[in-house]
C-alpha cells in the first residue's frame, strides 16, 4: 500500500470524489487549491484532498474510499496519512460533512470532535437535494481534531 501526491490530472479521479461530494463544482471550488492524495493497494482504493486554511488549519474537503474497498481500513489510514504529513506544519484538522449517521460516527472514531456547524449549507450550495442513509442533509457538521500527536487514534 502506498499514498502518493497527485499534481496534475487530478480530475483524472473525479469518479472517486463525486462519491463524497457530488456537484462537480462544488469539487471545482477545492480541487486544484488542495493537495490530493492516491491511496494505492493494488490499484486505486481511496482519495483525499486538503486544503490548507490558513493560520495552522488544514481541511479534508474530500475523502473517498472505492465502493468494493470499503469497511477495510483504508479511510483511516488515509486520516492517519494526513495528520502525520501536516502535524508539522499547523495545529488542527477540521472537515465538514453532513448529520449522517455513516460519517459523523466515522470522524468521531478518528479522534475528531464537533467544532461548528453552517445551517442550510447543503441547500444553499448544492443544486439537488443530498441525502445520505435516508437522510436529507441539510446543515454542514464541522469537526475537528489536533494534529499533535494528542488525538491519535484508537486500533
Amino acid at each position: 500500500m502506498r499514498i502518493e501526491l497527485v499534481s496534475k490530472d487530478k480530475k483524472k479521479y473525479l469518479d472517486l470524489l463525486l462519491i463524497a461530494d457530488e456537484q462537480e463544482d462544488m469539487i471545482d471550488r477545492y480541487l486544484d487549491k488542495g493537495d490530493l492524495y492516491v491511496l494505492q493497494d493494488g490499484g486505486v482504493k481511496g482519495v483525499c484532498v486538503v486544503t490548507d486554511e490558513g493560520e495552522g488549519v488544514y481541511e479534508i474537503k474530500n475523502i473517498a474510499t472505492h465502493p468494493d474497498a470499503r469497511g477495510k481500513g483504508y479511510g483511516r489510514r488515509l486520516i492517519d496519512f494526513v495528520v502525520d504529513t501536516y502535524q508539522d506544519r499547523g495545529h488542527t484538522l477540521l472537515v465538514g460533512t453532513g448529520e449522517s449517521p455513516l460519517t459523523v460516527p466515522f470522524y468521531e472514531r478518528c479522534g475528531f470532535v464537533l467544532s461548528h456547524r453552517i445551517k442550510d449549507f447543503f441547500l444553499d450550495n448544492y443544486d439537488h437535494p443530498i441525502f445520505e442513509c435516508g437522510v436529507q442533509l441539510k446543515d454542514m457538521v464541522y469537526l475537528k481534531r489536533p494534529l499533535s500527536g494528542q488525538a491519535k487514534k484508537e486500533s
